[in-house]
C-alpha cells in the first residue's frame, strides 16, 4: 500500500508565474504569459548557431509563444533542420513584403539550390534588374536592423482564402479551398498577412542577419546559410545541369496542367488520376529511352556507364529500365557491384566515431577495381570478387569475358566521383546522375522539398522490405544526408546526363502508406517532431489508389510490386 501523505496536502494561493525547465537542468520562472523568447534569451549560453525556436514539451514552438503553464524546453538552433526551416520561412516572408513595398510585385519560389538558397522569380513583370535586387537587399537589411515583429493572427479560413487571392496566390486559394477547417493562423509583417503552410518562423526580423539577394538568371537567388555552417554564406555556384533538370520538370508539370498540390488534388477528385499516372510514366519512359539512345550512339567509344544519386532516388529500378532500353538498342549491359570491391573489414577506414566508414571512397580496393575494369574492357577473362559481409572478406566470384558489344554498368554513391575510375579514358565513360527533383509547389512561397519526397519513399520502402519502423528510418536520415553531402552532391555537375525520378502523382500514392507508419512514432522521441511535420505536410494531399501505378514504375521500388525486382540480364 502506498504511504498516506494526506498530511502534506495544504491549501495554497494560485501561482501567478510559470516555470520553464531546460534540458540542461536549469529552471527559470516568470509571470504567466511571458514569451518563450524571454526564457530562451535568459538561459542563453554561448552557441555555435543562433537559437530560432524551441521544443516545448516535445512539440515545436515559435519563440513568440506566450507560456501559461510549466513546461520543459529545448532550444532549437539554425544548425537543425527545423530551425533552418523557421529561418527560411521568415526570410521568404521578408523578401515578399519588401518586393511588394518597393515594386508592388509578388515573388514565387521555384526550388532549392545546393549552396544554400532558393531560386525565385518575380511574377507578372520583367525580371528584377541587378539594381532593383540591390534595392531589395538594402531595404531588407534596414528592416532587420529595426527588428520588426513578425506576429501571428487567427483568421476565418474564408478570410485567409480572400487574402491569398488578393496577393495573387492562386495555388494557395485552390489548396485552402479543398481543406475542411474553419480557421487558420497567418503571419503578419508590416501589415502584410500570409498563411505559411509550414507554420513556424522566427519572432522578428532581427533574427535574419545572414542572407544575400543576387541575380541568378532567369530569376534570382535568396541565399541563406546551410545548417552545417549557420553563420556563413557559401559562394554562389552556378549548376547549369541541375538547373536545366528543374526547368525540364517544370515544363513537364505545365504539360500535365499540374504545377501545385491543389491542382493535383483537383485532378484526383475529378477522377483523372489514371491519366496523370500514364502521362507522367510516359515522360519517364521517353527520357530513359533518350538516354539509352544517346549511349548507343556512342557505342564505339563508351564502354562504361556509371549511375549515382542520393538515397531513395530510384537508382535500382532506373538501372534496370535503362538496361532494357540498351538491350533494345543492341547494347548489352553488364552490371558491376561496387560493394564487392570493399577492402577487408580490418582495412576499412573509420569515421570520426571510430566506426567502419563504408561510404568512404577509400573503403574500396580502387587499384583492383581499376585493373579489372581495364581488363574487362579489353576483352580479357576476369574473375570478379564477391564481398562476404558476414566474414568481412572478399571471395572469388564469377569469371566473365565481355564482348565489344558490352558496356559495363556501375551503380553506386561514388559513380560520379572522378577518383573512382582513374585508368579508363574519360571519353569512354558515360556518367548519369539521378534524383527526385520535384518542382511541385504547395503555394507561391512554399515548395515540396526533394528531401521530403525521398524520405517518404524510404519510410515506405524500409517498412515493407526491411522491417524498419518510421522512427528507425527517420533516426538514420541525418547520417544518410551527411553521406550525400560528402559523396554525391559535390559531383552532380560531373554527369553527362541527369534523370529526374520525381513523379508528380507520387505523394498521393505514398500518403495512405506513409501516414499509418508515421503515426506509430512514439511521442517524446527525437523522431516524433519530424513524424508530426511529415504528417502535417501530407494533409495537403488527397490520396490516390496505388493500384494505378504501373509494375515497372520507379515508384514500385518503394511501394512494392515491381516487375523488375528480380530482373537480371543474361551475359
Amino acid at each position: 500500500m502506498p504511504a498516506n501523505n494526506n498530511h502534506l496536502v495544504r491549501e495554497c494561493e494560485h501561482r501567478q508565474d510559470v516555470q520553464v525547465r531546460f534540458h540542461d537542468g536549469r529552471v527559470f520562472c516568470a509571470p504567466a504569459g511571458t514569451r518563450l523568447e524571454s526564457f530562451v534569451k535568459k538561459a542563453a549560453t554561448p552557441q555555435a548557431a543562433p537559437i530560432v525556436g524551441a521544443l516545448v514539451n516535445g512539440r515545436l514552438a515559435e519563440l513568440s509563444e506566450p507560456l501559461i503553464a510549466d513546461v520543459d524546453v529545448e532550444p532549437i538552433s539554425m544548425a537543425t533542420e527545423d530551425g533552418m526551416r523557421m529561418y527560411q520561412r521568415a526570410l521568404t516572408l521578408l523578401l515578399e513584403v519588401v518586393a511588394h513595398e518597393l515594386f508592388q510585385a509578388h515573388i514565387t519560389v521555384d526550388h532549392s539550390l545546393t549552396f544554400g538558397g532558393l531560386f525565385c522569380r518575380v511574377l507578372e513583370r520583367a525580371p528584377f534588374t541587378e539594381k532593383e535586387l540591390a534595392q531589395i537587399e538594402d531595404r531588407m537589411r534596414v528592416l532587420i536592423a529595426e527588428d520588426v515583429p513578425i506576429t501571428r493572427e487567427t483568421m476565418a479560413l474564408r478570410e485567409v482564402v480572400d487574402n491569398a487571392r488578393a496577393h495573387n496566390d492562386d495555388a494557395q486559394v485552390l489548396l485552402l479551398s479543398q481543406m475542411e477547417r474553419a480557421e487558420a493562423r497567418v503571419h503578419v509583417l508590416r501589415g502584410i498577412k500570409h498563411y505559411f503552410l509550414g507554420r513556424m518562423m522566427v519572432p522578428s526580423t532581427g533574427y535574419l542577419k545572414q542572407f544575400r539577394v543576387q541575380s541568378y538568371p532567369p530569376g534570382f537567388v535568396l541565399q541563406f546559410p546551410r545548417r552545417h555552417r549557420p553563420l556563413a554564406l557559401e559562394p554562389i555556384r552556378h549548376s547549369p545541369k541541375i538547373t536545366s533538370v528543374f526547368r525540364e520538370y517544370g515544363d513537364w508539370l505545365a504539360r500535365l496542367g499540374i504545377s501545385d498540390a491543389g491542382a493535383l488534388n483537383q485532378a484526383i477528385l475529378n477522377g483523372h488520376a489514371r491519366e496523370i499516372v500514364l502521362v507522367a510514366e510516359a515522360l519517364h519512359a521517353q527520357r530513359i529511352a533518350e538516354i539509352a539512345s544517346t549511349i548507343a550512339a556512342r557505342r564505339e567509344r563508351v564502354r562504361l556507364v556509371t549511375i549515382a544519386g542520393p538515397s531513395s532516388s530510384g537508382k535500382t529500378t532506373f538501372a534496370r529500365r535503362l538496361t532494357i532500353q540498351l538491350l533494345a538498342n543492341g547494347v548489352r549491359p553488364f552490371p558491376i557491384g561496387l560493394d564487392d570491391y570493399f577492402l577487408a573489414r580490418e582495412d576499412t577506414p573509420r569515421d570520426a566515431n571510430g566506426q567502419y566508414d563504408y561510404e568512404n571512397l577509400h573503403a574500396l580496393d580502387l587499384e583492383l577495381f581499376n585493373q579489372q575494369l581495364v581488363a574487362l574492357i579489353n576483352g580479357e577473362r576476369v574473375t570478379l570478387p564477391h564481398y562476404n559481409f558476414q566474414t568481412g572478406e572478399r571471395e572469388p566470384g564469377v569469371t566473365v569475358q565481355l564482348t565489344p558489344n558490352h558496356v559495363l554498368l556501375i551503380e553506386g554513391i561514388h559513380g560520379l566521383n572522378p577518383n573512382l575510375v582513374t585508368q579508363v579514358p574519360a571519353d569512354r565513360i558515360f556518367r548519369i546522375y539521378i534524383s527526385a527533383l520535384t518542382q511541385l509547389k504547395l503555394d507561391r512561397l512554399s515548395r515540396v522539398a526533394t528531401s521530403d519526397t525521398r524520405l517518404l519513399r524510404r519510410i515506405v520502402r524500409d517498412a515493407r522490405a526491411r522491417g524498419y519502423t518510421a522512427e528507425e528510418t527517420i533516426a538514420r536520415w541525418e547520417s544518410v544526408r551527411r553521406g550525400e553531402d560528402r559523396n554525391i552532391f559535390p559531383y552532380q555537375e560531373q554527369a553527362d546526363l541527369m534523370f529526374n525520378s520525381a513523379l508528380v502523382y507520387e505523394l498521393a500514392m505514398l500518403k495512405p502508406l506513409a501516414e499509418p507508419l508515421l503515426r506509430q512514432v512514439e511521442p517524446g522521441t527525437p523522431e516524433y517532431v519530424e513524424a508530426r511535420r511529415l504528417l502535417a505536410f501530407l494533409e495537403w494531399f488527397k490520396p490516390a489508389d496505388a493500384r494505378l501505378v504501373p509494375e515497372d514504375s520507379i515508384l514500385r521500388e518503394f511501394i512494392g510490386g515491381s516487375v523488375l525486382s528480380d530482373f537480371v540480364p543474361h551475359l
